[in-house]
């Protein structure tokens, strides 16, 4: 039987208990769900009471699976709650469909209310189609953000692991909610509380939201070479107008062959080559996660004709852009397939 961790010190009892409202969509990702769950459960161990309770809703028929398979009993259905409640939407696989016009309208209705609402992974999307992120910046999972951008213009979007603005949060996924819990446990509690309660869960380094989500270039790549680095992060951001490789070689100093050979002898691939699986990646992410038509989705990735983007892409991908949302799962009636983690 293992021994109840040491109480943190200099923590108040005088306190009202906090309660979070997990909405569970369908098919929502646990990892996300039990980062943000299991802080407040050893924060109530620490502190030595319930300063925290937490409820399951969503709706249907009170049960809700995850995308691994595992099944929630729901606490409460669609239903009123309290304005001091703080709702965090777990979202995860297919989050367009698994949000509902019900789903929609219970989260307008509580943000009417005043109500804090949170996404956790791709929960955000649920909170940006009810307007609830207009204005706000906010986050969502690196694979899901082509199609974020392109569908919620209106919503700041960062690459930062977790954003708490106002009364509106969100995580990018994973480990992320951990993060974003220990954050708000620590301007409930102290920075004592907060860093014994990670100390439980054997998390040693604490992100902000000053972090960003992906690996950096160099270790992506499995290469460390500045300047290479520097041209690739310049070729992630200038995916809608490309910049030739000559323009790219002159913005580090090199020449063009000189930079030709630097992609030969790291990666493998020239320059060009590399940008275009860039630009082919991207495109495949919107024609997947977003409604834009394909001529659109060519544009967006700097292809000056639809003709010139279909035979890349055939090239890549063995498949045309057209056929890709009608033969890898998409939505019923030809609807394109919704990725996220």
């Amino acid at each position: 039987m293992s021994l109840p961790p040491k109480k943190a010190t200099n923590v108040t009892k005088d306190f009202e208990p906090k309660r979070f409202v997990f909405l569970l969509l369908d098919k929502f990702t646990m990892l996300s769900f039990a980062s943000a769950i299991e802080p407040l459960r050893i924060a109530n161990r620490v502190i030595g009471a319930p300063v925290y309770q937490w409820v399951l809703a969503g709706e249907g028929d009170g049960v809700v699976t995850c995308s691994n398979g595992a099944a929630f009993t729901l606490d409460i259905g669609l239903s009123e709650i309290d304005r001091e409640d703080t709702v965090l939407v777990c979202g995860g696989i297919d989050v367009q469909k698994a949000t509902t016009k019900g789903i929609l309208n219970w989260l307008r209705r509580e943000a009417r209310r005043g109500v804090a609402i949170g996404g956790l992974c791709t929960g955000a999307y649920a909170l940006a189609k009810a307007g609830l992120l207009d204005g706000k910046k906010a986050t969502i999972h690196w694979e899901n953000q082509d199609g974020f951008i392109e569908e919620f213009e209106q919503v700041r979007l960062t690459r930062s692991i977790f954003v708490i603005d106002g009364n509106r949060m969100s995580t990018a996924g994973g480990t992320a909610s951990l993060d974003m819990m220990l954050k708000i446990i620590s301007a409930d509690h102290g920075d004592s509380v907060a860093n014994t309660v990670a100390d439980q869960l054997i998390y040693s380094t604490i992100r902000t939201d000053q972090d960003t989500q992906r690996l950096s270039i160099p270790t992506r790549i499995g290469v460390r070479h500045p300047k290479l680095s520097q041209v690739i992060q310049m070729m992630e951001n200038a995916i809608e107008e490309p910049i030739s490789p000559a323009d790219l070689a002159d913005d580090v100093g090199m020449s063009t062959r000189q930079l030709e050979r630097l992609f030969r002898r790291y990666l493998n691939r020239s320059p060009k080559r590399y940008y275009m699986e860039l630009r082919l990646s991207k495109a495949r992410n919107l024609l997947m996660q977003t409604d834009m038509s394909v001529i659109n989705v060519a544009l967006a990735c700097g292809f000056a004709s639809p003709s010139h983007f279909s035979k890349c892409y055939r090239a890549h991908y063995s498949t045309t852009p057209y056929r890709e949302r009608g033969t890898q799962g998409g939505a019923p009636g030809g609807g394109p397939l919704r990725l996220s983690i």
